[in-house]
């Protein structure tokens, strides 16, 4: 049992708010997912021509400065970097993925949680309340946001096992439920795609099938519409991009869901308390979800 959370600015006037509006969201969740939480913030886009990374270590002493500077030697480029906590932003030129294996080839500690133009993915192990204060969660502005607190049921309550999961350049993807066939799936992936996996958790198999099926061209909506006939297991599916935000249930749907929305913003969480203080929640359209059906808005959705 895991508590997720999202919401979506549909209004630039709203984005000054956003963390004030999320994180009491996140919070709402705790009994639902105690062990760990994350948050993917999409905000404050790079310039262009420009990618960011959100890495983590373990090590409250571990020298940024020092990472910063042998990546920016191996590859030529120039990195500015700012912290976050256990986290840390790094904004450089260049190509993502080459900025990727270099950080994590300069420690095996390292741990890179998201990479792309706007978004940023901060998780750690403990209590919702603690992971949002030690991020600052409640001052974030920006567009959209998702979240996530786990019961860890399958794995071990890890920083790199907690939600979000993010497989491709601003996507992110949380998930409440169980996959059946996520071995299998992540051989496939593995195999014939040449993706790599980090953990052994089946969510981070379900991004990776939707950052594949994008890349080959899907749009979010179209490729979490192959994936009800090819994950199979109960989950319902929150999934953020750079412009896009859109949710999915598996067909039986026994896991909890509920959406709102307004002219202003479009709201979902995995029970309808959690979303009961957003402004204009009285007057909104209030809905489950139906089954195996991909409700989406944004972008390329």
């Amino acid at each position: 049992m895991c508590g997720i959370v999202g919401l979506y600015l549909k209004t630039s006037s709203l984005k000054d708010r956003l963390g004030a509006m999320f994180t009491p969201m996140l919070i709402e969740m705790t009994d639902r997912g105690p062990d760990s939480a994350g948050v993917a913030v999409y905000h404050a886009p790079a310039s262009e021509g420009q990618v960011k990374i959100t890495a983590f270590h373990p090590d409250p002493g571990f020298d940024w400065a020092a990472l910063a500077e042998a990546v920016s030697s191996d590859l030529g480029v120039t990195i500015e970097h700012h912290a976050n906590d256990t986290h840390h932003v790094l904004i450089s030129g260049g190509e993502a993925e080459a900025l990727e294996d270099a950080i994590e080839d300069y420690d095996p500690l390292l741990q890179v949680m998201s990479a792309g133009t706007t978004i940023e993915i901060y998780k750690e192990t403990g209590l919702p309340e603690e992971v949002a204060e030690k991020f600052g969660l409640k001052d974030m502005k920006g567009s959209h946001a998702v979240g996530h607190t786990r019961m860890a049921t399958e794995s071990a309550v890890t920083t790199a096992g907690s939600h979000p999961f993010s497989t491709g350049l601003d996507l992110c993807l949380v998930h409440n439920g169980s996959l059946s066939n996520h071995n299998r799936l992540r051989e496939h992936l593995a195999t014939h795609r040449g993706i790599e996996f980090k953990t052994e958790n089946d969510t981070e198999v379900a991004a990776a099938y939707v950052s594949d099926k994008m890349n080959a061209g899907r749009s979010l909506h179209e490729a979490l519409e192959d994936s009800i006939k090819d994950l199979d297991g109960f989950y319902t599916f929150v999934v953020g991009t750079r412009d896009g935000f859109a949710v999915l249930r598996d067909p039986i749907a026994c896991k909890p869901a509920v959406l709102a929305e307004t002219d202003d913003y479009v709201a979902f969480a995995s029970e309808y308390r959690a979303l009961v203080d957003l402004p204009g929640i009285e007057t909104a359209k209030v809905w489950e979800p139906e089954p195996a059906v991909v409700y989406s808005w944004g972008g390329r959705a």
